[in-house]
């Protein structure tokens, strides 16, 4: 009764205020508590041999009343939902035959509500201890789970059946590489989510994200509409679900699926949002878990996830740890013939970059001194000199870890590179060849380092890119880093990921690449040079492969 009076003097209260501001005559609608609920439950499948039903655990639910905007169903199995229409079909998960005292509430005008119960008894027959038990760790268990960070596809997109007939059953649209999201999403990695199950075997669920979520592009609405990116929003996710499986109805093909299905109650969801609650159990075990989602806002599209129990590492840790091959600068004169040769004169239209130094195998280019590799572009009047070096031919491989320690030049237009060419780039035209740029500093943009693939479906002038920024790149030695896998390829900087890439059978990076140290001046990277620029010297103290 209280609530009512207040509505009532709000109501008032406002006409009242636009009576005096519009000399206006406005009237109040009557605020009526829905009447007449009528509940009617269909349990699916019963028959004379099935009086609970066909153990799918489906009911029927339909919910009419007088005066009603909408109604909230009960369903006494600690799942609630709001049903605008009052037509609802519910599948009951608690295995065997079970009653259930379902509460419907009638939501009228100004709030006013009035409900009524209903009982089902429904028979359901699907189970998955299995599962359950690999969630949580068993009864009165819980488990943490983690986004797969270091997995290739651990977070990816495919089509369904509609758009994807050949393909539905996997990511073939996009797939994360390793890390990708460290450096664009920070609050992607930062999720956890916790399964419990208790003596009776409920499994309940928290999703932990630490105060944000990363939200799909299509499924921003609740958050304020579209950014026109996928992006992390301040989102509260706090409390428990209840969790229920149910087999799945998808028909992936079997040896893709465990085929069942989870569903979290009060719409939660697994640390992506793409509105959904129900997730699919492709693959799971003690420490891995792959499933699969449709997307609310897009629905011809099926979304990937992998978790593992263990965090995700700030760090990077490499499969490679065997030295195989290094030159640390430690002759001086030449760099030694044994490993390196030279690519000279202008090339063709300025190594295919309009860069205008020719490069020469003087000293005054390219020496050994004081236990360094030194590199140096000069200008001489209008023109300007530098050195390539190269292993072709001498020191070819096939993946590993590269580290190259190094000191960048100064100078606007300079624009040094330490990089690897696919070795059959003179019969595989680049870039089907490949070519791998583990670093690239351009003068005109200080401290800021490019690590870049060139490959068949980049644009060849753009590649497939990312930069950090490096403090003191041009005063201070750095390492830089790529490790070249048969699954994946990652660029660093002092042993932290800023770029990485999902390497298949189907890319030019499965086969033999050697080694380049360069300067180019000016170009299409370079740009403009420096009409004070004299000279600017690249520093390696060494070249590494680990395998």
């Amino acid at each position: 009764m209280i609530k009512i009076k207040n509505i009532l003097i709000f109501v008032l209260a406002t006409g009242i205020a636009f009576l005096g501001c519009q000399d206006e005559d406005y009237s109040i609608g009557d605020i009526i508590a829905p009447s007449n609920i009528v509940i009617t439950t269909e349990v699916v499948g019963v028959d004379a041999e099935n009086p609970f039903g066909d153990g799918s655990g489906f009911v029927n639910f339909k919910a009419t009343a007088d005066d009603v905007i909408s109604f909230k169903f009960s369903y006494g199995d600690g799942i609630t939902q709001i049903v605008p229409t009052g037509e609802v079909s519910k599948r009951y998960t608690a295995v065997g035959i079970n009653t259930f005292d379902v509460v419907v509430t009638a939501i009228g005008a100004g709030g006013l509500s009035t409900t009524a119960t209903t009982q089902v008894e429904v028979f359901s027959s699907f189970d998955d201890p299995e599962a359950k038990r690999l969630l949580t760790g068993g009864e009165g268990s819980s488990k943490t789970w983690y986004w797969a960070a270091a997995e290739p596809a651990h977070l990816g997109v495919g089509g369904t059946v509609a758009i994807a007939p050949d393909s539905y059953w996997f990511p073939a649209f996009y797939q994360a590489a390793p890390f990708e999201k460290a450096q664009t999403d920070p609050c992607f990695y930062d999720d956890e989510l916790v399964f419990s199950m208790d003596a009776d075997g409920q499994v309940t669920y928290v999703y932990n994200n630490q105060g944000a979520t990363f939200f799909n592009v299509a499924n921003q609405d609740i958050v304020g509409g579209s950014v026109g990116q996928d992006r992390c929003f301040d989102f509260d996710t706090s409390g428990t679900s209840l969790v229920s499986f149910f087999p799945s109805d998808q028909n992936l093909p079997e040896a893709e699926t465990t085929g069942t299905v989870m569903n979290f109650s009060d719409n939660n969801f697994m640390g992506y949002y793409v509105g959904t609650s129900d997730y699919e159990i492709l693959e799971l075990s003690d420490n891995f878990l792959r499933v699969r989602t449709l997307d609310v806002g897009n629905p011809v599209l099926a979304w990937y996830h992998i978790f593992t129990t263990s965090p995700p590492d700030a760090g990077f840790d490499t499969i490679y740890n065997d030295l195989v091959f290094e030159d640390n600068f430690d002759t001086a004169g030449a760099p030694n013939p044994a490993v390196w040769t030279y690519d000279l004169g202008n090339g063709v239209n300025g190594w295919g970059n309009n860069e205008v130094q020719n490069y020469t195998n003087n000293s005054e280019n390219v020496r050994v001194e004081d236990g360094l590799l030194k590199i140096t572009a000069l200008r001489n009047g209008s023109n300007f000199t530098s050195a390539r070096i190269k292993s072709e031919g001498l020191y070819e491989f096939t993946y590993g870890r590269v580290e190259v320690r190094a000191k960048l030049p100064e100078g606007g237009g300079t624009w040094p590179a330490i990089w690897l060419l696919g070795a059959d780039y003179q019969t595989n035209t680049w870039p089907a060849c490949g070519e791998i740029d583990i670093m690239e500093h351009v003068g005109n943009n200080p401290n800021t380092v490019l690590g870049t693939l060139h490959y068949p479906g980049v644009s060849p002038g753009a590649g497939n890119s990312a930069s950090t920024f490096v403090p003191n790149a041009t005063t201070e030695f750095h390492n830089y880093i790529v490790e070249w896998r048969p699954d994946g390829i990652f660029f660093l900087v002092d042993d932290t990921v800023y770029h990485s890439f999902v390497n298949d059978a189907s890319t030019p990076f499965n086969s033999d690449f050697f080694f380049i140290l360069n300067i180019a001046m000016g170009g299409s990277l370079g740009g403009d040079i420096d009409p004070a620029f004299t000279s600017g010297t690249m520093e390696i103290d060494y070249v590494r492969l680990y395998q």
